[in-house]
């Protein structure tokens, strides 16, 4: 039998390379940081998700060889049975506090956080109204939902107020969106969604991994930066890229949702939690964004350089604030190309197009750290000067 499908897999391989759309992964070898050895090779890193350079802080680490100690490898059980330590209880409370919900549950993901919310609270009398740049894992949890499925144009207002009106039938509504659409960098427009939201009673509910940690004055994310925080219903989020940069995922929300994800979220109900190390890491993490905002201003420092040194090279770039930085080339082939020539000049960054990105939309898209120097911000810069010039000789 395996045969038979051996021949479809290889079809359905070629299919992917012949049309330039295979994902190849580079080695590293040491931790994620600014710079790495990939491949072999020294680069500098410029396509993680490691906003406030803490994947490597000395901090972290140690406290997660402490915890190795105190609280063991692994939890070996589910939460309800025997996998819940009292730290997991604590990171629980101090995500609420930080947020400034009444409760938060953990997952092993972001993935599992939004695969878990939908199918438990939403129903097939209730209707979920989504912004079609959603991540996917927004995507697939709406999918294991019965309730009924709206799309509107991404931060599209008039056109979400349309599905809205549409959707009067249902008996629970809840726009979602990403907090940032990472692979523009855009911030939503929570204002505008808060307020319809309440002119048609509806729950807001933000995925906002994009964000958290390093957006908003205190690093709350972009409910705080929009000053809506208390308008939000449900938050989710991750831990595996600004806090950190582990894994782990989270819902913060309101008391009776979290006490309903913990009886019936089949990802919660039947995956092991983080481990111990992880969430000690976090709990450092959050020490960190709460007692500082170096690292935010930082961050925000190298962004800003960034963004007026391509600029004044003459790059077209997507207009915004977020240290995600896409860098326009619009063809497939030349992005591909721009991407390759830059890693020969010591930068490592990815070339995104169709399907991931409308076609016609290729980019590089650029992610800033606070662990960047401003030295090596210039020498990014350098690399696509460089790149450019090679690929149109």
């Amino acid at each position: 039998m395996y045969t038979t499908f051996k021949d479809h897999l290889a079809t359905e391989l070629a299919g992917i390379e012949e049309a330039g759309l295979t994902k190849r992964e580079r080695g590293i070898r040491g931790p994620q940081s600014a710079e790495i050895t990939a491949d072999g090779a020294e680069v500098l890193n410029f396509c993680a998700n490691n906003y406030l350079g803490l994947a490597d802080d000395p901090r972290i680490l140690a406290a997660a060889k402490d915890a190795l100690d105190e609280w063991g490898y692994g939890m070996a059980s589910v939460r309800f049975i025997c996998g819940t330590q009292e730290q997991h209880l604590e990171l629980e409370r101090r995500l609420a506090a930080f947020l400034g919900t009444e409760d938060a549950i953990l997952y092993s993901s972001c993935f599992d956080a939004n695969g878990g919310v939908f199918e438990t609270l939403f129903s097939a009398e209730d209707a979920i109204i989504s912004d079609e740049l959603n991540h996917a894992s927004i995507i697939d949890g709406i999918r294991l939902s019965k309730a009924q499925r709206y799309r509107y144009r991404n931060s599209d207002m008039a056109d979400l107020e349309q599905q809205l009106k549409d959707a009067a039938g249902a008996r629970f509504r809840v726009i979602v969106t990403d907090g940032v659409f990472s692979m523009d960098g855009y911030i939503a427009k929570l204002p505008e969604i808060c307020d319809l939201a309440e002119k048609y009673d509806a729950l807001v509910f933000v995925d906002d991994s994009h964000a958290v940690g390093f957006i908003g004055a205190g690093g709350r994310g972009t409910p705080e930066l929009c000053g809506v925080s208390d308008r939000v219903d449900i938050y989710t989020g991750t831990f595996g890229k600004a806090l950190g940069g582990a894994s782990g995922g989270y819902v913060a929300s309101h008391r009776d949702i979290v006490a309903l994800l913990r009886q019936r979220s089949r990802p919660y109900l039947f995956s092991n939690t983080l481990a111990p190390a992880i969430v000690a890491g976090t709990l450092t993490a959050l020490d960190l964004v709460e007692g500082s905002a170096d690292l935010r201003a930082r961050l925000r420092e190298n962004a800003e350089l960034f963004r007026t040194r391509m600029t004044e090279e003459g790059f077209t770039l997507q207009p915004g604030e977020h240290p995600i930085v896409p860098v326009m080339f619009g063809e497939a082939a030349l992005t591909a190309r721009i991407a390759a020539e830059m890693q020969k000049h010591g930068v490592y960054v990815t070339a995104f197009s169709f399907p991931v990105v409308p076609r016609g939309l290729a980019r590089i898209r650029v992610q800033l750290s606070a662990a960047h120097t401003p030295e090596q911000v210039e020498r990014c810069v350098a690399a696509f000067v460089a790149a450019r010039d090679a690929v149109s000789d």
